[in-house]
Parts: structure tokens; C-alpha cells; sequence
């Protein structure tokens, strides 16, 4: 197996056109055709992390965080990013991120949140916009279902948990094939017409070139007509956050020591206690404090996530509860998460999660 492999199946479920605009989620050390000899799966990536997977002769580190968030002038081990780059260099070790785009899709490290909570009917906090694309397209009657069927295939037609979803209405086409032409249907130099479906549907973005080609590959004309439309629609599978409810509401003391055993907390910043019961939970996974007023406006009762500064804890301003329970300590189930996934899609490689604590904040 090839390290490629698994970077296209973690591609495939977090795409990368989702991860932020100051991200690095990307394959960062390592050759793409390099043969597989095992995986060590961490939240952060660092010296010692390298040699975990050089002890266990694992070439692959799959980490959440990007070791390298801007380009590197020089590598001269001057700190902890060149030398980790450095490292893995040496040892023909291939380092790969997979961050805010797993933060963003629906299946990611937010619902891993809410599902340790135990949060039911859970919805993206802040879903992106401007990630979906309307495709319109014309197909004789005969052959619409194979060309649905490749489209639908390629990505077409999914929205929330529902998927071959399109529209359809009848009409008549008309055409008349030059003589360089080899119609499908017709002669040459004559005017044909068709009994035709246009047929509507959204596909993500990201997806366009499957899309198309799937389109022109199913299609029986020699040249096909449609029409890409960029949609500013919000994309309820694509976003930052996410908000959940719980069975029943529970008193407010006692969802905080559930948060500690879920997360294993030693400590947690909040505000004042001003509600008595949670019932609705919002979440985001490390620093999430850009999220506050969406959590707020989506009516939780409290807000789970990490890096508030002093001052953005007075904007609770009594309408919600801040639970700050650390950067690492939000995202470190990550690690199992992406072990889970991979473990389905590939039974015959060695799975190490990392046992070195990366934390760099500890607590006395």
C-alpha cells in the first residue's frame, strides 16, 4: 500500500478545499508513491512524536495540527518546527495534516464532541457558504436515468441526509448537425427535435471536474449543454461549530463534572453559573471564541471550547455559559476519531495512536 491511498481516503471524507485560508492541511514531509510500513496517528506532530514512529517503524504520521503553518526560509534546527521537519526528512518519515477541513465537515471533530457529550439532532453552528454549485443540464428522456445515475455517482444531488436529489421537467430540444458533426440522434444538415428532461441539481464545489466528467462520459450527444451556477446558499454539511441537545436538561454543576469525566479535565474556565439547567450544548473543538455570538444566537444554554482570552469572557454577558476546557484537551479524541476511520476503510495496516502527550500547557 501506498501512503498516497490513505491520504485520498482522508481527502475523500475531509476534503481540503474546506480547510481555512491561513491552514496547511496537506501532505507536509514524505513522497506520495513511498510504500506504506505503518501509521502513528497524533494530534500534534514534534521531535518526539517523529521518533514514536521511527521506534515502531511506522513512515506515515497522521496528525490534526500542521507542523508547518508558514514557509520555512531556512532549516537549520534553529527551533522545534525545523528540527521535527528536519527529523522527518532524515528518516524518510511523511508527515500529513488533516485540520480545519476535519473541523469543518459534518462527520469531523466537532460531532466527536458532541457525540462523547451525548448530543442528539446536532447541526453545524456557522454552516459555510459559497461551497455548493448548481449544475443544469438537458438529456433525452430515453437516457436520463443513466445519466443520473453517473451523476449522482460523481457527488450530485446530496443534501443533508438525503442524497440523489434533483429536479426534473420535460421540454423539447432542438438542434441541426453541421457536416463535421456524428450525431447520436439525427441527420446531418437537418433540424432534429428531441423530448428532453432538464435537469437541475447542486453538487459541492470541490467536486466539479468529477462532476463534469461523469456528465460528458454518461451523455449520448457528441456535444453536451449545461450550466454551472455558483450558489451563495449555506452548505449545512460544511461549517464551523456544532449545536446539540442532550435526552434532558441536567442541572448545570453536574454537566460540568460530566464534561470532566468525558474529557478528562483537571480544571475548567467558565463563567457564572446564571442558568440552573443545560439543555443546549454548542461545541468547537480548540479556539472557538469567533463562534461565541453564533452560539449565542442559536439559543445554547452553554458554548464548549477552548483559548478565550480575558476579555471575550465578559461578551457571555449572562445569556450563556463559556466552558473553556483547553485547546488540547478538546481536540486530543481527535486521535481515535481518525484511527475509527481509518480502521474502516483499511484492514491490513498497523494503527499506532501516539502515546506522547503533546501539550505543551500543563497544570500544578
Amino acid at each position: 500500500m501506498k501512503v498516497n491511498e490513505v491520504i485520498g481516503a482522508l481527502n475523500q471524507w475531509a476534503p481540503p478545499a474546506y480547510q481555512e485560508s491561513y491552514d496547511n492541511a496537506r501532505l507536509i514531509t514524505g513522497h506520495p508513491d513511498q510504500d506504506l510500513t505503518g501509521i502513528i496517528i497524533s494530534l500534534d506532530c514534534t521531535e518526539e512524536v517523529v521518533q514514536e514512529a521511527i521506534d515502531r517503524k511506522a513512515n506515515l504520521i497522521v496528525a490534526h495540527h500542521p507542523i508547518v503553518f508558514k514557509g520555512l526560509k531556512s532549516f537549520t534546527g534553529k527551533n522545534y518546527v525545523e528540527r521535527t521537519v528536519i527529523k522527518a526528512i532524515k528518516h524518510d518519515i511523511a508527515i500529513f495534516s488533516i485540520h480545519t477541513n476535519l473541523d469543518n465537515v459534518n462527520t469531523g471533530v466537532n460531532r466527536m464532541i458532541c457525540d462523547r457529550i451525548g448530543l442528539n439532532h446536532c447541526q453545524i453552528l456557522a454552516p459555510k457558504s459559497s461551497t455548493l454549485t448548481k449544475l443544469v443540464t438537458f438529456v433525452p428522456a430515453a437516457q436520463a436515468d443513466v445519466v443520473l445515475d453517473h451523476l449522482y455517482q460523481a457527488g450530485l444531488g446530496q443534501i443533508g441526509n438525503y442524497d440523489e436529489c434533483s429536479f426534473q421537467t420535460k421540454g423539447t430540444g432542438t438542434f441541426k448537425p453541421n457536416d463535421q458533426a456524428n450525431p447520436a440522434i439525427g441527420q446531418v444538415n437537418q433540424r432534429e427535435s428531441v423530448e428532453e428532461l432538464r435537469i437541475e441539481g447542486i453538487f459541492p464545489t470541490h467536486r466539479k471536474g468529477k462532476v463534469i466528467a461523469a456528465l460528458k462520459k454518461a451523455h449520448p450527444y457528441e456535444e453536451v449543454a449545461y450550466y454551472l451556477t455558483a450558489l451563495e446558499n449555506e452548505n449545512q454539511e460544511v461549517g464551523s461549530g456544532m449545536i446539540g441537545e442532550l435526552d434532558a436538561p441536567i442541572a448545570t454543576e453536574e454537566f460540568l463534572k460530566l464534561l470532566k469525566t468525558k474529557f478528562n479535565l483537571s480544571v475548567i474556565r467558565h463563567t457564572e453559573f446564571h442558568k440552573t439547567q443545560i439543555r443546549r450544548v454548542a461545541v468547537c473543538g480548540g479556539a472557538g471564541s469567533f463562534l461565541l455570538s453564533h452560539a449565542k444566537g442559536a439559543g445554547a444554554d452553554v458554548f464548549i471550547t477552548a483559548d478565550f482570552k480575558y476579555h471575550e469572557f465578559f461578551d457571555a454577558e449572562k445569556k450563556i455559559i463559556i466552558a473553556d476546557i483547553g485547546h488540547y484537551e478538546s481536540e486530543v479524541f481527535t486521535k481515535e476519531l481518525i484511527c475509527n476511520f481509518l480502521k474502516e476503510k483499511f484492514a491490513n495496516i498497523a494503527l499506532n495512536l501516539s502515546e506522547v502527550d503533546t501539550n505543551p500547557i500543563k497544570y500544578f
